[in-house]
């Protein structure tokens, strides 16, 4: 539903048709059972998935990607994702719960939680291509992709000022 204020809301076609809008009543059909809900979230974990624990944080007012958080959603979004992968953490016994939200699949936001164990179906990989590891001065490993190397510094650190610009802004 798109925010008018925080009272009052409007809801679109593509909303109503919007699969995790539908909350409960699409569980079944997505394999997953809810453990968790408050005003603004709900936690559901899903039973098809590689890895035990493997969950889906999402608002339950349709919120299309993370650049549209607002509301109360913004405010709660930190405490909500904290308290549901310290649970993931401390039932599944994992060394840490991943995070990722990429945004063009399924277009309301959800955070998919997947708690990870030495051996177990996740990977930390997060670039294509063959990872090479080296080990920097620092002690710190970089990870990085043969078939795609690093950006010039030069337009990174101008992306970055770009990034800078906008969130003085406002």
């Amino acid at each position: 539903m798109d925010k008018i204020n925080h009272q009052t809301t409007v809801t679109t076609m593509s909303q109503i048709d919007c699969l995790l809008c539908r909350h409960a009543d699409s569980d079944a059909e997505l394999e997953r059972i809810e453990v968790w809900q408050d005003v603004h979230w709900r936690l559901t974990v899903s039973l098809s998935a590689e890895v035990a624990g493997f969950a889906y944080l999402e608002p339950k007012r349709h919120i299309s990607h993370i650049h549209a958080l607002d509301g109360d959603e913004a405010s709660t979004f930190g405490p909500a994702l904290a308290k549901c992968t310290k649970a993931l953490k401390d039932a599944t016994q994992a060394e840490v719960v991943y995070s990722y939200i990429f945004g063009d699949g399924v277009p309301h936001l959800h955070v998919h939680l997947a708690p990870h164990r030495a051996g177990d179906a996740l990977s930390d990989q997060m670039i294509r291509g063959e990872i090479v590891e080296e080990k920097l001065p620092t002690g710190i490993t970089r990870f990085y992709s043969e078939m795609f190397p690093a950006l010039p510094r030069d337009t990174l650190a101008r992306m970055a000022e770009s990034v800078r610009e906008i969130l003085l802004r406002g």
